[in-house]
């Protein structure tokens, strides 16, 4: 008997699905730790995933 597969999620194409990434400031707080802060890609949110295609179309109409 065959098994439904559930559809692989779909990658988003401008982050490659690495939707955040820690960036350092280059400058160290007063413990001498590297400051870093958190970016998010602007396409999916910071997800990784984009809505499948139905959802996409319809949201234009």
């Amino acid at each position: 008997m065959t098994h439904r597969t559930t559809p692989t999620a779909r990658i988003c194409p401008n982050c490659d699905g690495f939707a955040t990434a820690a960036i350092t400031t280059g400058s160290r707080d007063q413990h001498g730790h590297l400051q870093t802060i958190t970016a998010n890609c602007r396409a999916c949110d910071g997800t990784g995933t984009v809505p499948g295609r139905r959802v996409r179309e319809a949201a234009r109409v």
